[in-house]
């Protein structure tokens, strides 16, 4: 019989006791845990985008070689851990650090490999001689086509950029024609407002070098032989641009102009106020070629070619229907995307839908989590750049969260011997609350982009998307492949006839919808850290499976409760040719009509309304707006040259803040204690936002935002803070 050491001690039974909650809490944690064994894979795009979207917000260009190094380590380290049998606890976070690495790296290969030449601003008009490559969409001051240019007069051969957007007056020629342009070119616009989306950064990887503003009609001219890529790809162009041309003199402009737009990605019809409609009802997506119409074009293929072998029993005894049926389901998503004009959401769409054929005929799961992640790092790695883009965002969010919702969905039982009456009903019940679920749960993994992005909520979006998707799914979009496809032989008609029937109906549900009172709210955006913040929660909710995905919820809230800081007293926009202020919830407008797109872009970002400035309370003169002393905090010199001294003393008498477009040389007395921003600080800072406080005015410049980067060829201003002693400009 043993004894007891003298220095053991009795344990009281109550302390003994374990925690039958503590127990049960991470008995619950680990079995959460275990139920991600086979997802362990998913997070490794979402480190890839992650790295990649360091790479973005670095405000200066990092070298290559630390990046390509740090990516070749992390990535060696991670496979020898595997390799040694490592447990999963160190493999995860190694395999996590070597795709944010490689992320980082493959950005910066991506863009020093698209690098071209990009268009200064020129003081003069020049003559522009060059190939039409596409028909781009319409913009405020004409249309407007993508040139590749053989010679620009004051250019030398290295230095012109290879492609350019020019707005052409008159209506746009056709892809392959050689024109010659007496136009003001000008490298790609910079940010409208410190932070809003950076125009010139999707120009350098869409290796767009510059725009064009034609001050003349356009002129045929002879060319040398383009080569042999430029011209495939001008052929096919011309043959997208006949095919909308045909859609129109068929559907007349207004429907055919949205049923081309949906066919082949030229917006060059669409009417602005059909357009308004669209985007203030939440239908905007329809026209953006995208992962809609993918899906359904793709869909429609492999259902139609299914059935027809399932029809054939010689066939369908010989081969696999639905692998023969993803075939043609590939070959439609392909030739989709080279009518549309490969637009980058189309190109991510079309790999996203192939890899779920490609998954049909491997038999596996077409549409899986795991076959959407594959999908995502195969975008990544080929258009990192696409990690910034609303689109992608969006997309992809969508999706995830449609993806889950199918693995959470509960299998529907089928009873037998059920009245057709009774059957018709159950299942038109069952099509509305799946669709009313899915549109519910795509808008809320898509809310927050929204909102930061566009800042503009369409509060009867559901309705609108519930009313037009039985007509867009199954006779709109069908309809148009069809017709698209038999149109080049004359045998379109009756198919076109059907879909601009359907658009009819669409336009008529989006009007309705747009014109309810309150039907779109616009919402200032959250700074820019906290759009991360609720990727990463839509990601949690989407990829984690168990109810700790709920713990993802508040953070995919971020950017509608993240709290906005105050709102900027003045903006001016880049060049200083217009400028606005806010005032009880609204973005006064010295010059009402001029830069509309970026007085319109800025006061949505700040979330305030537009609103023209009164005639009252103003002196405004050919060059010059000046408010009644008090009335307002900002004058404005737009001329090309410098007021003179009577002219600047007025325009200081006037208010705290002047902004003048030229350069001065010279300050009067009268502009002692103002701030005064001339063309010197525009052409270094871009646009500006200005704080007014005790100390001083503080100012925050796109530049500094933008930062020292490939696309960006102004310099950051020295600092982001002016007070009233800087005059100088």
């Amino acid at each position: 019989m043993g004894g007891v050491s003298g220095r053991a001690a009795l344990i009281p039974p109550d302390a003994a006791k374990p925690s039958p909650l503590r127990d049960r809490f991470f008995a619950w944690i680990a079995d959460e845990a275990r139920a991600q064994s086979l997802r362990w894979r998913l997070p490794a795009p979402v480190a890839f985008g992650g790295g990649a979207a360091i790479y973005f917000a670095l405000r200066s260009e990092p070298p290559l070689w630390p990046l390509v190094v740090a990516a070749a380590v992390t990535g060696a380290t991670w496979l020898a851990a595997r390799r040694r049998g490592t447990g999963r606890r160190v493999t995860l976070p190694l395999m996590l650090l070597a795709c944010l690495a490689c992320g980082l790296a493959g950005a910066k290969v991506r863009s020093d490999r698209v690098a071209a030449p990009i268009a200064p601003a020129m003081a003069e008009p020049t003559v522009i001689e060059g190939w039409v490559v596409d028909v781009d969409s319409p913009g405020d001051r004409g249309h407007r086509v993508v040139v590749a240019p053989v010679r620009i007069r004051g250019l030398a051969p290295e230095a012109t950029p290879i492609r350019l957007r020019a707005t052409v007056r008159g209506d746009p020629p056709v892809p392959g024609s050689a024109i010659r342009l007496f136009a003001i070119v000008n490298p790609p616009p910079p940010p409208a407002s410190p932070g809003a989306y950076d125009f010139g950064r999707g120009a350098w990887f869409d290796r767009l070098g510059g725009t064009a503003f034609a001050l003349a009609e356009t002129r045929s001219t002879i060319l040398p032989t383009a080569p042999w890529s430029l011209r495939m790809a001008m052929r096919v162009n011309a043959i997208r641009f006949g095919l909308a041309q045909r859609i129109v003199h068929r559907l007349g402009e207004r429907t055919g102009g949205i049923a081309a737009a949906m066919t082949t990605g030229h917006e060059t019809w669409i009417q602005r106020e059909d357009l308004d409609a669209m985007r203030d009802s939440g239908l905007a997506h329809i026209l953006s070629i995208s992962g809609l119409h993918m899906a359904i074009v793709g869909g429609f293929a492999f259902f139609l070619v299914r059935f027809g072998v399932a029809a054939w029993p010689w066939l369908a005894l010989r081969v696999s229907g639905k692998k023969v049926a993803a075939v043609a389901g590939l070959v439609a998503v392909w030739s989709y995307l080279v009518l549309s004009g490969a637009p980058a959401p189309a190109e991510r769409a079309a790999i996203t839908a192939s890899i779920a054929f490609a998954a049909i005929l491997l038999d596996r799961q077409a549409i899986s989590m795991h076959g959407l992640a594959v999908a995502a790092m195969g975008v990544l790695i080929l258009q990192p750049e696409a990690i910034v883009t609303p689109g992608f965002q969006m997309s992809f969010a969508a999706t995830a969260a449609l993806v889950a919702l199918t693995e959470a969905w509960p299998p529907r039982t089928r009873e037998l011997s059920v009245p057709w009456p009774i059957a018709l009903f159950q299942s038109a019940r069952h099509w509305l609350v799946v669709a009313v679920t899915a549109s519910l749960v795509a808008g809320a993994a898509t809310g927050p982009f929204a909102i930061q992005h566009f800042n503009r909520t369409a509060v009867f979006g559901l309705i609108a998307n519930l009313a037009t998707s039985p007509i867009a799914d199954f006779i709109m979009m069908p309809a148009l492949a069809l017709g698209a496809l038999l149109e080049p032989i004359g045998l379109g008609g009756p198919f076109l006839w059907v879909a601009g029937r359907g658009v009819d109906a669409m336009l008529a549900v989006g009007h309705w919808v747009s014109g309810l009172p309150g039907a779109v709210r616009t919402i200032a955006s959250a700074p820019d850290y906290v759009l991360p913040i609720s990727f990463l929660g839509v990601l949690f909710v989407c990829l984690w499976q168990g109810r700790l995905r709920w713990v993802g919820l508040p953070f995919v809230c971020a950017v509608l409760i993240w709290p906005r800081g105050p709102t900027p007293t003045v903006w001016i926009g880049d060049g200083g040719t217009n400028a606005a202020f806010s005032r009880s919830g609204q973005a006064v407008v010295i010059r009402p009509g001029v830069r509309e797109f970026a007085t319109d872009l800025w006061s949505r970002r700040r979330g305030l309304t537009l609103s023209d400035r009164n005639e009252e309370g103003w002196i405004c003169e050919r060059y010059s707006c000046a408010p009644v002393r008090g009335t307002a905090p900002v004058a404005v010199w737009w001329g090309t040259t410098a007021p003179g001294p009577e002219a600047l003393t007025v325009l200081c008498a006037s208010a705290p803040l002047i902004s003048v477009r030229a350069t001065v040389a010279a300050m009067p007395e009268a502009c002692d204690g103002r701030l005064v921003l001339d063309g010197v600080d525009y052409a270094r800072g871009g646009a500006v936002e200005l704080w007014r406080t005790p100390q001083g005015w503080r100012a925050v410049w796109s530049a500094d935002v933008r930062g020292d980067r490939p696309w960006s060829r102004m310099s950051p201003t020295p600092a982001s803070t002016l007070s009233v002693s800087d005059t100088g400009g």
